[in-house]
């Protein structure tokens, strides 16, 4: 089959535009846990739609697309209520030092991979959506943008990897967190009617600070200063 550029071109968009959000978060995740492990979380979970669209191609265009929003809007919605917690207990750390023992702390580790699974199923199945109606159209021009999309965001992930990790943890957490619950409300409300993506903007402004709120309740914003002009 004779190349095509500007099928090349779409994959290689669309695959840009949703695992360059993945990275995003994979980023995050690892600043805040410090594990390479969160990377995986992320990567294991765009293989796990990835692979299958590669493979099944057409096939997959016939799954509801409303059934699958609203899972994914629900695990999405799970993950996020968990990191208000997890970003409440990095506040206390930061002004009352490590918790006594290891079992919170790695609950919240296993929290952290179950989100970058979770995040990196849904990123990969939004550019899936995209990447079932072009293979049909030209199969290998389709391989090579989803190809040069990857290798431009892992160029761009290690590039940046430096600044993202100057991020206090609990500012990762607060961010990953209404992230997360933008995601699953835009979901939900995308079920029934069409928004455009533009009110991601305000939904993720209107949980940053409720989550950061509800993560910073009861502890005196001057302590939390004082911690963190220590720290930096």
């Amino acid at each position: 089959m004779q190349f095509d550029l500007a099928i090349m071109l779409a994959a290689m968009g669309i695959t840009l535009l949703e695992m360059s959000e993945a990275s995003a978060m994979g980023m995050a995740l690892y600043a805040d846990s410090r594990r390479i492990a969160a990377y995986g979380a992320v990567i294991l979970g765009v293989f796990t739609v990835l692979i299958p669209t590669v493979v099944a191609g057409n096939y997959i265009a016939l799954l509801p697309i409303t059934y699958v929003r609203l899972a994914s809007a629900t695990l999405l919605l799970y993950f996020g209520l968990r990191l208000i917690r997890s970003a409440r207990r990095s506040f206390k750390f930061q002004r009352m030092g490590p918790p006594k023992g290891g079992g919170k702390h790695d609950e919240a580790e296993k929290g952290i991979m179950l989100t970058g699974y979770s995040v990196g199923v849904v990123e990969a199945f939004e550019a899936a959506i995209v990447l079932i109606a072009l293979f049909p159209q030209n199969f290998d021009s389709t391989g090579i943008g989803v190809i040069a999309g990857g290798i431009l965001v892992v160029i761009a992930a290690y590039t940046l990897r430096a600044q993202i990790r100057k991020v206090k943890q609990a500012t990762v957490k607060t961010a990953v967190s209404s992230l997360l619950l933008s995601f699953a409300l835009f979901w939900y409300i995308e079920t029934v009617y069409a928004l455009n993506d533009i009110f991601l903007i305000p939904m993720f402004v209107v949980f940053y600070i409720t989550v950061f709120g509800v993560a910073t309740r009861g502890i005196p914003r001057r302590k939390i200063e004082a911690v963190e002009a220590e720290s930096s």
